[in-house]
């Protein structure tokens, strides 16, 4: 029988045999499976905004604010979860912490298929936001347990890859069962996958290494010599306990620097995520299937960035860099994207602008995990993750607001652009301290 808390020993005790492949690897790819499943529900609204028939039911078609708040409430209790529980995940442990979430999650989804109305489907939004904002912060404490500081960039980019994956295989997916079952189904669908992550955290990963049943002495060791450094350093800094770790970083103005630039990152992440479709259907005119694909596209080309750039940050030895690197990428492509006359033109130059801000992913959160002590490491995830989700929740009803008054999506993507701006400069200022 598995047991009943993770500290007295590691899960999955039910399987016979042990995996030669090494545990750290079983795990990353656990969060990898955890974070797309977790994309899949945060994104499925960007295609629904774009179905006639989810716009007349809710009752909002034709009004671009009120569509915009359905992404701009999910972020909002999104931000505030991470910074209020992921102190609470902090004390649960990640396993305990990311299986609550889970569970919270597929009941919201289950109350979002069933929703007559559209405050019913906010409220559906805002619970999907509690319930993921205490998931995203354990992924970050997971790697700060399992992966020296030197391993961190790449263990970032797999499970960081599902950030990328999830976009590109909903936008497809949950277009192909608008058109064949309806918008209710989709709920549905996603409610079930989720069983899928739930089952594989709980039953095959433990908090730390040394409460891993499967892990291997030598694996073990190779862990615990690899963050002795790391350890020892935060032990001489003074950080013995949580809140004196958490003072640590919330005085740290490097940690303020790092979560502007990731609201900046976030704005556009979220803004594009949630009009990409509607734009690409409305602006530029392509029929419904192809909307899906060319929606896809940004997050495929993403997905390239983040497993490249992760391995090259670990090779590279430095971080800041490829930050800066990514908004400018981002504004380049999102710029000329909406001044290009030609449709295909226009969504290739704006996959290239989203697909350019993957490069600095990985690297944000190895940097996250280097400036925070790890007694609070889950608590430093959840602030900035946090906050800057908090502050993006700005950009899709901002992009509603322009289009309201405009008529058109220009006002929008070029607010976006001067977000990246923003957040090139203050990651400049990490990458000229050597980050």
């Amino acid at each position: 029988m598995h047991p009943a808390h993770p500290s007295d020993a590691a899960p999955a005790t039910a399987v016979g045999h042990r995996s030669p492949i090494t545990q750290r690897v079983i795990l990353v790819l656990i969060l990898l499976v955890t974070l797309l499943v977790a994309y899949l529900d945060r994104v499925n609204v960007s295609v629904l905004v774009a179905d006639d028939g989810f716009l007349t039911a809710m009752g909002i078609k034709g009004q671009p604010v009120r569509v915009g708040l359905l992404m701009t409430v999910f972020l909002v209790a999104y931000g505030c979860a991470n910074v209020l529980l992921s102190p609470i995940g902090d004390r649960l442990g990640p396993r305990r912490a990311m299986s609550l979430s889970i569970a919270l999650w597929g009941a919201s989804l289950v109350v979002g298929g069933l929703a007559p109305t559209f405050t019913l489907m906010l409220v559906s939004r805002a619970a999907l936001g509690i319930g993921e904002g205490m998931h995203w912060p354990m992924q970050s404490k997971y790697v700060k347990h399992w992966f020296p500081p030197a391993q961190r960039g790449k263990a970032n980019s797999v499970w960081l890859v599902g950030l990328m994956i999830g976009p590109a295989i909903a936008m497809p997916f949950i277009t192909w069962i608008i058109g064949d079952l309806g918008w209710r189904p989709t709920f549905f669908v996603l409610a079930a996958m989720g069983l899928v992550p739930l089952a594989l955290l709980w039953f095959f990963t433990a908090d730390h290494p040394r409460q891993h049943r499967w892990v291997k002495p030598a694996e073990r060791e190779a862990i615990e010599a690899g963050l002795a450094a790391e350890l020892a350093a935060e032990a001489g800094a003074g950080a013995q306990s949580t809140a004196a770790s958490v003072r640590a970083f919330v005085t740290n103005y490097r940690f303020w620097l790092l979560t502007v630039f990731y609201a900046c990152f976030a704005s556009v992440w979220w803004g594009t995520m949630t009009w990409l479709p509607s734009y690409l259907k409305e602006a530029r005119h392509f029929d419904w299937k192809a909307m899906g694909a060319w929606a896809a596209l940004p997050y495929l080309l993403g997905t390239v960035n983040v497993v490249f750039f992760g391995w090259l940050t670990d090779r590279v030895g430095r971080r800041a860099p490829f930050g800066a690197i990514s908004m400018l990428g981002a504004a380049a492509g999102i710029y000329f994207g909406a001044h290009a006359r030609d449709s295909a033109t226009a969504a290739i130059l704006i996959s290239l602008g989203i697909a350019s801000i993957a490069i600095g992913l990985p690297s944000v959160w190895a940097l996250l995990q280097e400036i925070v002590p790890g007694k609070a490491v889950g608590a430093g995830a959840g602030a900035m993750n946090g906050i800057a989700n908090g502050c993006s929740a700005l950009a899709p009803v901002a992009i509603g607001f322009f289009i309201s008054v405009s008529g058109g999506y220009m006002g929008g993507l070029m607010f976006l652009v001067g977000l990246t701006l923003v957040g090139f400069v203050c990651i400049t200022v990490l990458a000229a301290e050597g980050r």
